[in-house]
């Protein structure tokens, strides 16, 4: 009799525990991190898991949303695409509300058939212009798309350079960037006369300098990851290069400027994001990030930050919880940052998932970015056009 008494005790126990975890994944909104910790896409992913738990934290202590807090797990990639794949599919099947992550576009490629197939809302730091172009409805970026960002970068090259060598990494990242660019190219003033490929992780830039210098190119376009552009900013100091290098956001970011030194003093780029930006918003960022980290943020960090403050004004004009109509509404959705302040910077989401907002050209001075050009230009016509061409691109293989 006793041991019934226990059995049942145990049951009801067991019962309540059921129905009070039930009710804890009820009340709070489920979102996973699935980003790069280690490998070549430490940096990158890193600061991006620190954006996105910075937002989760400030927007908790301020009631959550729909006054449920958020709940989040974070999990490491390896900078490997298959390992993020396997954790989408992982964080699909445990029922998240929204992933973000992965960073890297070669890994966001193959990962987010998974999250389409939950019809999970997936925020990427993923630049590529390909991952938009295949139709994803449930993918959407937290920063430029290289056919957004290329058509401003190409205008400022066409006024520096008339010959330009491209030295590019080889992966979806990188040459996602070099087709781009190039077919912007195509039939202006500026002829690319060094077509360079490097590869991810790479140590020794000398042989690419080299062919860059031998092109007599009066210019350079160097588009590689973190740490392979303070390697290549080193080399092309090392080699006394004087010309000018340009770049997209990854060639000045914070961790580039730390590691290059002042090899990276007097590189160019066109950036969607910078936390030396003239803006208010952006400026609280910067402090706040840095009283939580005690270091300076880049770009990735404010992919992440943003990135969050997008979902919340996202479900906050659905109205409820609700991951396929939450994704719908994110196309085509106007985020004002005066409603809003997290997002920073007003925003837009066209129906591919990609964004446009104001964006800036800087300089490096003295270690440090410097806005020498405010571009509010949208270019959803040539973006459009774009996604078009790599959309029947990807048809063809």
């Amino acid at each position: 009799m006793q041991q019934k008494r226990h059995l049942l005790k145990a049951v009801l126990a067991t019962g309540l525990w059921v129905l009070a975890t039930l009710a804890h994944a009820q009340q709070t909104i489920k979102i996973a991190n699935i980003v790069e910790l280690s490998g070549p896409g430490t940096t990158a992913g890193t600061l991006f898991k620190n954006g996105v738990e910075l937002a989760i934290k400030e927007i908790n202590e301020n009631g959550g949303i729909l006054g449920r807090k958020i709940e989040f797990t974070t999990v490491d990639t390896q900078t490997n695409p298959g390992i993020a794949k396997g954790l989408t599919q992982k964080a699909v099947d445990d029922g998240v509300f929204a992933i973000f992550g992965p960073v890297y576009s070669g890994s966001i490629m193959v990962s987010m058939a998974e999250s389409r197939r939950g019809e999970v809302p997936n925020f990427t730091g993923g630049e590529a212009a390909s991952i938009t172009a295949q139709g994803n409805p449930y993918v959407f970026r937290t920063a430029f798309g290289q056919s957004i960002s290329f058509p401003k970068l190409a205008k400022y090259i066409q006024t520096k350079s008339k010959s330009l060598a491209i030295i590019y990494v080889n992966n979806d990242f990188g040459k996602g960037g070099r087709d781009t660019l190039s077919k912007l190219l195509e039939g202006s003033g500026t002829k690319v006369v060094a077509d360079v490929s490097t590869d991810a992780g790479q140590i020794d830039f000398s042989a690419a300098v080299l062919k860059a210098k031998q092109s007599n190119a009066d210019a350079i376009f160097a588009y590689t990851n973190e740490e392979e552009s303070a390697r290549l900013l080193r080399e092309l100091k090392k080699q006394g290069w004087n010309k000018p290098v340009i770049g997209e956001t990854t060639l000045v970011g914070q961790k580039v400027i730390e590691l290059a030194g002042d090899a990276a003093n007097g590189a160019v780029a066109h950036v969607g994001l910078t936390v030396d930006a003239p803006n208010p918003e952006m400026l609280k960022f910067k402090a706040k990030y840095y009283q939580a980290y005690a270091s300076i943020s880049d770009h990735n960090g404010i992919k992440g930050y943003t990135g969050m403050y997008v979902l919340k004004a996202a479900i906050e004009k659905v109205g409820k919880l609700d991951r396929k109509a939450v994704a719908q509404a994110l196309h085509g959705i106007q985020i004002s940052a005066k409603k809003y302040p997290g997002v920073i910077m007003d925003v837009t989401f066209d129906q591919n998932g990609d964004l446009d907002r104001e964006s800036y050209l800087v300089e490096v001075k003295n270690g440090r970015q410097v806005v020498v050009e405010r571009s509010e230009e949208h270019t959803s016509e040539l973006q459009s056009h774009l996604n078009l061409v790599c959309r029947l691109l990807l048809e063809k293989k």
